[in-house]
């Protein structure tokens, strides 16, 4: 909650530090105080003051070291994605290619076979009979050989 709201407001990094130093020093002026005997009924509330201002300190430099970390790490994951992101994009183009290529193959092979039936078809279309050469031609398009061989 603390850590949130601190990240909210904008206040020089300085001050941040000097919170901790104003703690550190008040309670040095405390123990300077208990010597001097007409000031040695500052020494509680400024005691007081100077924990306080101490355990705010130490927690807001905990703070902002954890967020210093925060920022290498994300920096660093960053810099992963980008990298796998230009892997992605060479993957990509080679996984296109491949399928276009293959699509172009598919579609020659088709095309290819379209034409051998109908040339066979018009040489028999007369009589009325399934001549063997298509039964051949359709055998071959489904046949397993035929798909490997179109892989």
């Amino acid at each position: 909650m603390m850590s949130f709201i601190f990240s909210q407001i904008t206040i020089p990094m300085w001050m941040y530090h000097s919170i901790l130093i104003i703690g550190i020093v008040g309670a040095l002026v405390g123990s300077i105080l208990e010597l001097l005997p007409y000031l040695k009924i500052y020494v509680t509330p400024v005691r007081a003051i100077s924990i306080v201002l101490i355990i705010a300190g130490i927690y807001i430099e905990g703070d902002l070291a954890g967020r210093a970390e925060f920022k290498v790490e994300a920096a660093e994951a960053q810099a992963k994605v980008a990298q796998v992101q230009a892997e992605s994009e060479k993957e990509n183009v080679k996984i296109v290619t491949k399928v276009i290529t293959k699509t172009q193959y598919y579609k020659t092979r088709g095309d290819d076979i379209v034409r051998y039936v109908d040339r066979e078809v018009t040489k028999y279309d007369s009589k009325c009979e399934i001549p063997q050469a298509f039964v051949d031609a359709h055998n071959q398009a489904a046949s397993k050989q035929s798909k490997d061989t179109l892989k």
